[in-house]
């Protein structure tokens, strides 16, 4: 496991840690509706990160779970009281020490902007594991801080928190340090959005078209889908055409699916670090959830994944969005780290094993939830085209080298499916039962498409 360095809480015997609304005890607001997408802008509206210390609350300031109260005492528990906020949609919790562990139930609930209805508390998941490797480049300067998933609320203007003890704990005795809910607004881009980057957005926007040059125009929204046979630019990108992988007159690489780039989705390049990060070749695909929740809409996903992009730059100070790609449930893909879709991309999507590996994420949760069939069509076809390009087999084996983390020491060399669920990887519970139950039949739907 992971070292855990912690803030005690003293001899705390509390429930739960806990501010109320501005309602009686025990009092329960009317649940919010589902809030609405945000609409389109005239222009852009850049995202935000709202990042709010905890707090130590008093006695006034406590509600445990069914609305009874209870004293402080010396070590007030740590919380968020009702704060009413500039809107955001998506919120997290960071600490400062990226090897901290949370033993606790972060829960929030939120407000719909424009409302006076509050929504119920939502659990937001605190294993979360995706992480660059421990000797990344990207682990020094801005050091990574831990973090939960982000947690996507909709449009909101006011939140509360709260932190649950674990399953089968009584109390919450010990928090890491530096703790801090992050309030993300993932901005609006332009609709309809110039094809081409222009200068003020900057040097990072044109490099980041241009690492898809020949699979798209410069500053398309989209990479067009294309057939089997087509794909010498991507062959050509994935430098595996030189080592004799994959040979055109016999193509055992799936069809290109329509992949939004991330001028699609509306990706502000100066947020991340302007320089791309290359590993040698892809052996294998892990396959995320983000943890993100599963109520949203499907014009809503490229919003979270700007919200995600900024959670993962801003809050856990990584060097670019972690996942390499990610799908909504629709089965829409978008392109996640910058570097170029058909590239070797490193990532920071799978802690011990982000070298030769691409990561992908199906937008939700699902540790019962089962995934939409979109989603997993569009996840076939992505790893048998992106594995097909370094010439991997979905229903094959591959040996990668871990850089460690708490499964596997660094150095261990570890035998995984090509397509294989972080867990897999690493002790956690991602992608979810839900999802990693249908991994088998995501294997032979890839080897069909790549005409195995």
């Amino acid at each position: 496991m992971r070292a855990f360095v912690a803030t005690s809480l003293g001899a705390a015997t509390f429930a739960a840690l806990v501010v109320p609304l501005a309602l009686p005890a025990g009092a329960n607001p009317a649940p919010a509706p589902a809030a609405a997408a945000p609409g389109a802008a005239a222009a852009d509206v850049p995202g935000s990160t709202q990042s709010l210390p905890l707090v130590r609350l008093g006695d006034r300031d406590r509600v445990l779970p069914g609305g009874h109260s209870g004293r402080a005492g010396k070590a007030a528990p740590l919380g968020m009281p009702v704060k009413v906020v500039r809107p955001f949609s998506l919120v997290g919790v960071v600490w400062s020490d990226a090897e901290a562990e949370l033993h606790g139930q972060p829960q929030v609930r939120t407000r719909a902007t424009g409302s006076h209805r509050w929504g119920a508390w939502q659990d937001v998941q605190t294993h979360y594991d995706d992480a660059p490797d421990l000797d990344a480049p990207e682990r020094r300067g801005d050091k990574p801080r831990g973090g939960t998933a982000p947690l996507w609320v909709g449009d909101s203007d006011a939140v509360q928190m709260r932190i649950a003890p674990e399953q089968g704990r009584q109390a919450v005795t010990e928090l890491p340090d530096g703790m801090r809910l992050e309030l993300v607004d993932p901005g609006r881009p332009a609709k309809p959005r110039d094809p081409a980057p222009n200068a003020a957005e900057g040097q990072e926007a044109a490099d980041s078209a241009e690492a898809n040059a020949g699979l798209a125009q410069p500053g398309a929204a989209a990479i067009p889908a294309a057939p089997a046979n087509a794909l010498q630019a991507d062959l050509a990108a994935a430098g595996e055409e030189q080592r004799g992988q994959a040979p055109l007159a016999q193509p055992q690489i799936g069809p290109r699916p329509q992949i939004i780039t991330r001028i699609g989705w509306g990706a502000n390049e100066q947020l991340r670090e302007p320089k791309f990060g290359y590993t040698k070749t892809v052996k294998a695909a892990f396959v995320h959830h983000s943890a993100t929740g599963n109520g949203y809409s499907c014009n809503q996903s490229g919003a979270i994944v700007r919200g995600i992009y900024r959670y993962h730059v801003k809050s856990n100070h990584w060097r670019d969005l972690g996942y390499n790609f990610l799908i909504d449930k629709c089965g829409a893909i978008f392109e996640g780290r910058a570097g170029g879709v058909a590239r070797p991309v490193i990532g920071a999507h799978t802690l011990g094993f982000n070298n030769d590996t691409t990561g992908i994420a199906v937008i939700g949760t699902f540790d019962k939830a089962k995934p939409p069939a979109p989603a997993l069509d569009a996840l076939g076809k992505l790893t048998a085209w992106k594995l097909g390009l370094h010439g991997r087999d979905p229903n094959g084996k591959a040996t990668l080298t871990s850089a460690g983390n708490n499964r596997y020491k660094k150095g261990t060399k570890v035998r995984l499916n090509v397509i294989s669920g972080h867990r897999d990887g690493y002790v956690t519970s991602c992608p979810g039962a839900a999802l990693y139950g249908t991994l088998g039949s995501a294997r032979t739907a890839s080897a069909r498409f790549q005409g195995r």
